[in-house]
């Protein structure tokens, strides 16, 4: 590893190397999938320490999981760069918080609510007819109270803002019981003295602008910031971002339009696109445009993806680090139903373990949870190990193992679950990911993209169809196709070496429906 400061940037192309050594805020980097974005801004970072224009006890990096918090932490220290505080956004505000509580009130510091599936069952009883909510109906009920709280959307507006933009509520309750739940869920907080998540940004963006003595303390421990992941952040974190601030102008984002995922969560890409006009004063912007991951092949067929978007011009075309000889077709299979599809898929995988190569370098990604019972059954009767990777709020479950690898630790034959073990993943839950073989099952029009095939998007909380709107069902419509584009998109990208997308022309073969192929499919 680098120990001295010019060998902080050997090894880094040309654009990372301007990128790493652009040390004077404010700085975009628009970083394609595999372009070496976390070396890249690790380097740069290191490098800001190691010259002395930064303070490493006055300088934080931000990001959206643990585990890309635990990546950076390492990373820095091997360059010599341990002191730098990485964080996500959340911790690094509960950290604030519990430092300024007792500048500002004499009460204890509240309890922080992790599962607030309990409190808000007994808000939804309390104040709708909706009694047993099912974990769906409290699931979604739950994304909406989160959506709310990151959108900057107080209760007493919630109704007003449905209106406006023919918003509609998740389980079937009204906006009024909706803008109910809300003031109960807080209200039941409140009388327990618990936070949850959100409210640790929305409480620390109040005091900092509340109290100018708060506002100090907070600012002297932010000189520079590295934001990663930019695409993703919602008002909530965006308004945080700008008060951790103040008039410092030492601010660094990262991220890429194209890997805009979340949006039904509140994330947005409009910052990092709106950055160069909010931050006049921007000292380099930087695009790394190298795919140093995946074949030419790969990266052909990804850029074909997003050329056929309507909004195209946002994205940034990538451009392959390896030679034109190199890689495999990206390959199309149909298959009668999702049965044979299932085993297809693990019979193609079967030859790669038998072929020598390693299960953990094998995926298969699917749009939503549903469509990997198929392929894990199928798995389970080829041999084939996995284990399951599924969105679980904000965070992931890894929980669900293959029989053989359940029977093998029984029986002794695997010593711990740390043996190798193919993925089966939603593509959500894959972000961030690669792997040399990917498999993307359900590439057909109401799979993926999901639910856009009857013109209605089936993202939680909205229903076009309820709307009685024309114009505003095809606005709806096209920002859940154009998410639903990015989507596959991050699909594609995680393979290195060989990416194989397949559909099944019907669930069973009792279907009467016929699914046509996928509209995003590369002809």
């Amino acid at each position: 590893m680098p120990h001295t400061i010019s060998q902080l940037l050997d090894g880094l192309d040309d654009a990372q190397r301007s990128a790493a050594s652009a040390l004077e805020g404010p700085v975009r980097i628009s970083a394609v999938a595999g372009a070496g974005k976390t070396r890249t801004i690790t380097r740069r970072i290191a490098y800001g320490c190691e010259s002395g224009k930064w303070d490493p006890d006055r300088t934080a990096a931000v990001t959206f999981s643990v585990k890309a918090t635990r990546e950076m932490q390492q990373r820095l220290s091997k360059l010599g760069a341990g002191r730098v505080q990485v964080a996500t956004f959340h911790a690094l505000a509960l950290s604030q918080l519990r430092q300024v509580w007792s500048e500002v009130t004499e009460s204890y510091f509240p309890e922080l609510l992790t599962d607030a599936s309990e409190i808000l069952e007994a808000s939804v009883e309390h104040v709708t007819d909706l009694v047993g909510a099912g974990p769906r109906e409290l699931r979604d009920l739950l994304g909406e109270v989160n959506w709310t709280k990151v959108s900057l959307i107080a209760p007493k507006d919630y109704e007003r803002v449905c209106a406006a933009y023919h918003r509609v509520p998740p389980a079937g309750v009204s906006p009024a019981q909706m803008t109910s739940v809300l003031e109960d869920y807080e209200r039941q907080k409140a009388e327990r003295n618990l936070i949850d998540f959100n409210d640790i940004l929305l409480i620390l963006c109040h005091l900092i602008e509340e109290s100018d003595e708060v506002a100090s303390r907070v600012r002297r421990q932010i000189g520079w910031l590295t934001v990663d992941e930019y695409q993703d952040v919602s008002p909530l974190q965006h308004r945080l971002m700008k008060l951790w601030l103040g008039n410092n102008t030492n601010i660094c984002v990262v991220g890429d339009p194209a890997q805009t995922i979340y949006s039904f969560a509140g994330a947005t890409s409009y910052y990092l696109l709106d950055f160069a006009r909010e931050f006049p004063q921007l000292r380099a912007d930087i695009r790394l445009d190298t795919d140093y991951r995946s074949t030419p092949q790969i990266v052909g067929y990804a850029n074909a993806v997003l050329e056929k978007s309507a909004v195209a011009s946002d994205y940034v075309p990538l451009r392959s680090a390896q030679g034109q000889d190199k890689g495999a077709a990206v390959t199309t299979r149909a298959y009668g139903n999702d049965a044979l599809e299932a085993r297809g898929v693990a019979s193609a995988i079967r030859r790669l373990l038998d072929s020598g190569v390693e299960a953990s370098e094998i995926a298969v990604l699917s749009r939503i949870n549903a469509q990997t019972r198929a392929v894990c059954a199928a798995c389970d009767e080829a041999s084939v190990p996995y284990v399951v990777r599924r969105m679980v709020g904000q965070g992931m479950d890894e929980t669900s193992f293959s029989k053989a690898v359940r029977s093998g630790v029984e029986s002794g034959k695997i010593e711990s679950l740390n043996t190798s073990m193919i993925t089966v993943s939603t593509i959500h839950a894959s972000k961030g990911l690669e792997w040399d073989y990917v498999f993307i099952i359900g590439m057909s029009e109401g799979l993926l993209p999901f639910g856009i095939a009857s013109g209605v998007p089936a993202e939680p909380g909205w229903n076009a169809a309820e709307r009685g709107d024309d114009a505003a069902i095809e606005d709806v419509a096209a920002a859940a196709l154009e998410e639903e584009r990015r989507l596959f998109y991050v699909g594609v990208t995680r393979g290195r070496k060989q990416v194989s997308l397949s559909f099944a022309r019907k669930k069973d073969d009792s279907a009467s429906f016929e699914r046509a192929p996928s509209r995003f499919l590369v002809r």
